[in-house]
């Protein structure tokens, strides 16, 4: 598979994101303890949403971070979340990189930004994980769901996040959100959006536990330690808030249920050969980290079919900023199509769903 070849590493800067390197050095002198310049930039190959650049110097690596260029949607690339939760999370037990500065001067270089930490070590992007034995694909999924349960044991008020999200209604607020931005990104008719954004409302279980959720928790928004499978970063916390802790799971296991070579999905693998575990031995393993009960499975169904959905409803913004030519990354052009097919196997969700109750 050419999934890591095309998303891992670093490409010159793409036009629409250039920026000033000496205005940037200018303010790093002043705001980042220990900086030297000169300084060089270069871009992540593998941000769709956000931005990231590599920024090389002297006297280290860092990371900056920004928003897209371009109009944006209400409460769209909220990089200033990622901010207040990596400041809040830093030195818990949830590991992620830290905070150097944030920046909403727009004068400075044109856009808000953030700096942190360069974390050495590897990002997975495929996971099937090719070239890793079954013993190491399955240490290296164990300690994923590890740092899943971490999170939801956090204590959100312990940690300074007080008034970050409202936990009551998540999943309800979640879907009339995702609704609106797919209606506000739309490129063409998607008749399984439109059925999902009618039958989801209607159909929302109890609310779950209450926890700091992710939101985009995925084997390749961690940063692994290059000898051994401990994560020593979680990235990408521009959707983070207070909500349900079984939607957040959900939205990580739809991996499962994805097809393999699609979406960074692995459904239909091996899994045994492999070393991966099976979704319900991964659900197990969740719910004796946590110490919860089992998972309902037709409760399970309907938060795979939201998160299909959210997911499509992400994918169609980036289909969006494509076409408006301000797209973070020049691999945007793979989530052309993504937003139909994501919402077909959500569809398939609910089709289970209600067979089961009749």
């Amino acid at each position: 598979m050419p999934i890591a070849h095309e998303y891992s590493g670093t490409t010159p800067l793409a036009d629409n994101i250039r920026f000033s390197q000496a205005a940037l050095e200018r303010y790093m002198r002043a705001h980042v303890s220990g900086f030297r310049g000169p300084l060089t930039a270069v871009q992540f190959k593998g941000g769709q949403s956000n931005p990231t650049c590599l920024i090389a110097s002297p006297s280290g690596r860092y990371v900056l971070r920004r928003k897209p260029p371009g109009a944006l949607l209400p409460s769209a690339h909220a990089i200033e979340r990622e901010v207040r939760v990596m400041r809040a999370l830093y030195e818990s037990s949830v590991p992620v990189p830290e905070i150097l500065s944030y920046c909403e001067d727009e004068g400075v270089l044109g856009f808000t930004f953030y700096l942190m930490t360069y974390v050495d070590g590897r990002v997975l992007w495929d996971a099937a994980m090719p070239d890793h034995t079954p013993e190491q694909r399955r240490s290296t999924y164990v300690e994923m769901n590890r740092v899943l349960a971490q999170m939801h044991k956090v204590d959100v008020n312990g940690v300074g996040l007080a008034g970050f999200g409202r936990p009551n209604n998540y999943v309800a607020r979640q879907i009339e959100r995702w609704a609106r931005q797919y209606a506000a990104s739309a490129t063409e008719a998607i008749p399984d959006m439109d059925r999902l954004a009618d039958w989801l409302p209607h159909n929302i279980p109890a609310d779950g536990r209450a926890s700091l959720v992710h939101g985009d928790y995925r084997i390749d928004n961690l940063i692994y330690d290059n000898d051994r499978p401990r994560i020593l970063a979680v990235l990408d916390w521009e959707l983070s808030t207070v909500g349900d802790s079984l939607a957040d799971l959900a939205y990580h296991c739809m991996g499962w249920h994805v097809p393999y070579g699609f979406n960074r999905g692995f459904g239909g693998l091996d899994y045994h050969a492999l070393g991966i575990p099976s979704e319900e031995e991964y659900l197990d393993l969740y719910c004796e980290q946590t110490g919860q009960d089992s998972i309902n499975p037709n409760v399970w169904r309907f938060y795979l079919a939201f998160n299909l959905f959210r997911a499509a409803a992400i994918a169609q913004g980036i289909v969006a900023r494509l076409m408006s030519g301000n797209a973070a990354s020049p691999l945007a052009k793979d989530s052309i199509g993504t937003p139909g097919r994501l919402a077909a196997i959500a569809r398939g969700r609910i089709l289970e769903l209600e067979g089961h109750k009749r």
